[in-house]
């Protein structure tokens, strides 16, 4: 019976100990150690979007990833893009004064993730779509959402360059 518990409690802390092969690390690939991240274009007429997404971009890049912000002439990989369109629409009007309670933006974007050691495309989205909102009533703008709209975008690009490719 004491044999039992012991090899019960030894069996334990090395499973313990040597864990599931789970790891915690992000599968991002060990090929590309440097990447230049190009200024966005744009074709909406609003000012500033496209320098708020590469800066957003920059900044998750800098701090969720092992890669390392490089020019472009030294970089392994570039990444680049466009935001195609912001489209706005209102949920919920209030009654009092016919203000919309509620807006949501759909931010339309393409990038891609080009190798520049071998010219090969990594990643493409031709037409990558994130939804924000914002909510006017309690003193929210259009340049609170385009904030939490940017940075929501550039998280999901940072994660769409984990090593799937």
């Amino acid at each position: 019976m004491i044999r039992q518990l012991t090899s019960f409690v030894l069996l334990t802390l090395v499973t313990l100990a040597i864990g599931c092969s789970y790891s915690t690390t992000r599968p991002f690939s060990a090929d590309i150690q440097t990447v230049h991240v190009e200024m966005f274009q744009s074709k909406e007429f609003r000012r500033g979007l496209e320098f708020r997404l590469t800066e957003a971009i920059v900044k998750r890049l800098e701090t969720d990833t092992p890669y390392h912000i490089a020019p472009r002439d030294h970089a392994d990989a570039v990444l680049s893009g466009e935001i195609l369109s912001v489209n706005n629409r209102s949920f919920g009007d209030d009654l009092d004064n016919d203000l919309p309670r509620e807006i949501g933006a759909t931010i339309e974007i393409r990038f891609r993730l080009k190798n520049m050691k071998t010219g090969d495309i990594l990643l493409e989205r031709p037409r990558f779509l994130y939804q924000a909102t914002y909510i006017p009533p309690v003193g929210e703008t259009f340049s609170d959402g385009m904030t939490r709209g940017m940075d929501g975008l550039a998280q999901q690009i940072v994660e769409a360059m984990e090593s799937d490719w």
